[in-house]
């Protein structure tokens, strides 16, 4: 065998440890006795030893130095596995195994926390894991800046300064269109009534179905926070259900359908590789977006949807599509940014990133966060947080280490923007097969032209091959202030 095919074979196991791994975590999230937390924490914490010996095993510096790879495909699988050896190598075992094992205790702790409203029973949690990670910046910054290091992981090539600038350029446009929308005379009113859970579990897998999901790779659980786990032949999405809010059921799934069927459509021959995985959290939350919002909250698929949801409860008060597409996407203040509408969600992220980057500077210590996110968000939401549930411990993320994420969500908002542009250049005719609930010329659309790339360009690159110009946020902002100028008459 040549050293190439000695490093993809090796390669090939790591993946699927890896993937052993990322279904210890699902298991934990969904279906792990709550007895089990210390377990579990010591199964993961074993297996990222294992991973993390294999991802630095000196024989992958000798197979990188003397492979000759003879395609695009195989060049960029080699600077793949080059770069996450760098990476790995520059993190101590002992240190990745303890971020594993603390992450791990510290989902039940969090979660725990947020059910009883009580952040001091997890800032100390919080405040230990916050210290990893400013170790594991440090040894992977080379004296960069850390937060940069640790947002690489997640969105390769950006910079947060670059994020910064883009944010800030966003920030007033989304602002005025707020105060402008909560300022209409005409507001929509919300939904009433009690959706029982087993229906709305029934209406979320029609919808996953309507958007290509393939049962026979994938299944659907409930989660405390909605996620999607794995990848080619075992992809597999969460929800969770409010009684009182159905819409929280319907588009969790949707989104989370979005970020499964992204990994469902890479190229099967890249399966076991570094390029058979989605190449940035940026480019999964474009899929999750355009799938939830530009497609499922447009008024061809809501028509379609009130139509279901009328055959599947009792009478919903709503006069017709029309105002039902209004309640879908209701603009009002809330504290959930998973429940929040698009004109005010990217507001939402804007927040965590600022507060991220202090924490891991230094700037902001744990203790201090609670009183930061609640002046901040009362500064950009003018409403009071009423509880820490809806405050600070509303997310996970951190909890389980993943500083340097939430940017991905509004850079993914911003690529969904410009792929819809494209999209409906591509299909003007594609609003007749959602109105009939029918999704999947969207997603052949975007499947052709993405998914199945998985890995094998560069994250912006990616996005602009597939929408035919530079990443700008003005395709989302334009599309932002056209639909809700329509529907509150601005």
């Amino acid at each position: 065998m040549s050293a190439y095919d000695d490093l993809m074979a090796f390669q090939r196991e790591t993946e699927a440890l890896s993937s052993v791994a990322e279904r210890l975590g699902w298991d934990q999230e969904t279906v792990m006795p709550r007895g089990a937390v210390e377990q579990r924490a010591e199964e993961l914490g074993a297996m990222e030893t294992v991973l993390h010996d294999r991802r630095t095993d000196p024989r992958i510096g000798e197979w990188l130095d003397a492979a000759k790879p003879q395609t695009e495909v195989e060049q960029r699988a080699v600077e793949l596995i080059a770069r996450d050896y760098d990476r790995a190598s520059r993190v101590p075992s002992k240190l990745a195994s303890e971020l594993a094992r603390q992450t791990s205790l510290a989902q039940g702790i969090w979660a725990e926390a947020r059910l009883n409203d009580t952040p001091e029973t997890f800032l100390p949690t919080l405040d230990a894991i916050l210290m990893l990670k400013r170790e594991e910046a440090a040894h992977l910054s080379g004296g960069g800046d850390p937060y940069d290091a640790l947002l690489d992981l997640f969105e390769p090539g950006a910079k947060a300064a670059e994020l910064a600038a883009l944010f800030d350029a966003m920030r007033p446009r989304l602002v005025d269109l707020r105060e402008a929308i909560l300022g209409a005379e005409n507001q929509p009113p919300a939904l009433q009534g009690t959706y029982p859970h087993d229906t709305q579990i029934r209406l979320a897998r029609d919808c996953a179905t309507a958007f290509g999901y393939d049962w026979a790779r994938g299944r659907m659980d409930i989660a405390v926070h909605p996620f999607s786990s794995g990848r080619w032949q075992d992809s597999r999405i969460t929800t969770r259900v409010v009684e009182t809010d159905p819409f929280n059921c319907i588009y969790s799934t949707i989104h989370e359908t979005g970020h499964s069927g992204y990994e469902q459509g890479i190229d099967e021959d890249y399966a076991f590789t570094p390029l058979g995985r989605g190449v940035s959290m940026g480019v999964h939350e474009s899929q999750s977006r355009i799938y939830e919002n530009q497609l499922g909250r447009g008024r061809a698929f809501t028509g379609w949807l009130f139509q279901r949801m009328g055959e599947a409860f009792d009478d919903l008060g709503v006069a017709d599509a029309d105002a039902f597409y209004r309640i879908v996407n209701r603009v009002t203040p809330g504290y959930i940014r998973t429940e929040s509408d698009e004109v005010q969600y990217n507001l939402h992220v804007m927040l965590r990133f600022d507060l991220e980057r202090d924490l891991v500077a230094g700037k902001l210590s744990v203790e201090d966060l609670p009183e930061a996110w609640n002046a901040r968000f009362l500064k950009d939401f003018g409403v009071a947080v009423d509880r820490p549930a809806n405050g600070v411990l509303q997310d996970v993320h951190w909890a389980v280490g993943l500083f340097g994420y939430f940017p991905t969500y509004a850079l993914g908002n911003v690529y969904a923007g410009c792929l819809n542009r494209a999209l409906r250049d591509a299909l003007p005719d594609l609003d007749g097969a959602l109105a009939r609930g029918d999704a999947s010329p969207a997603t052949e659309w975007l499947r052709e032209n993405l998914q199945r790339h998985g890995g094998l360009m560069e994250p912006r690159a990616l996005i602009e091959q597939a929408s035919g110009g530079e990443v700008s946020p003005e395709p989302l902002l334009d599309y932002l202030e056209e639909k809700f100028g329509r529907i509150y008459g601005l």
